[in-house]
């Protein structure tokens, strides 16, 4: 069965890859920084989510990772993104400007003919 729930659940699995990018396009970033970074933008993303994605996009070449000394602990991974990371949020952001723009003139002209239809009516 279809819920709303699980809609929403796709939509954010589906732009997660670009989010993320995009945080790590701001500097260098710890994995619990990159979780808190997308949690404050309402993107609610586990640590089971996260950890295959940094390594799928690690192995694509997109993101490379430093281990640094941490004061407080073990060793923590820091990733960045490389040059081809780069290109490739670019591409990816000029793709998510497009879908929501269809996306927002699908709906749009959809409730506009649909208003004029009941006027006509």
């Amino acid at each position: 069965m279809i819920t709303l729930e699980n809609a929403e659940v796709q939509m954010r699995k589906g732009i997660l890859e670009l989010c993320v990018l995009r945080v790590i396009a701001g500097g260098e970033v710890y994995a619990s920084e990159l979780l808190r970074s997308l949690k404050e933008a309402q993107l609610l993303v586990v640590e089971g989510t996260l950890y295959p994605l940094l390594n799928r996009l690690n192995k694509s070449g997109l993101v490379t990772y430093s281990w640094q000394e941490s004061t407080g602990g073990p060793p923590r991974k820091y990733y960045r993104l490389t040059d081809n990371g780069h290109d490739f949020l670019q591409g990816l952001t000029n793709s998510w400007h497009q879908l929501v723009f269809s996306t927002n003139t699908l709906l749009e002209n959809t409730n506009q003919n649909r208003q004029e239809q009941r006027q006509a009516s």
